[in-house]
């Protein structure tokens, strides 16, 4: 039987709590980052690169 199609009475709970622990994990990592990044200066920064981007194809 492949092991995709398996039922739930089949399903490994320690492997499963421990996806779910790392996954939790990596969630909990992906906040932190979003939350230290500063959003005006992305836009700043974004801003300053199509300019630069627009400057080098009216140069070519």
């Amino acid at each position: 039987m492949d092991k995709q199609q398996q039922n739930a009475s089949q399903t490994n709970a320690k492997k499963v709590r421990k996806q779910n622990a790392a996954s939790a994990q990596n969630q909990s990592q992906q906040t932190e980052f979003a939350s230290e990044t500063d959003a005006q200066e992305v836009r700043k920064q974004n801003q300053q690169s199509q300019q630069k981007k627009g400057q080098n194809q009216q140069q070519q």
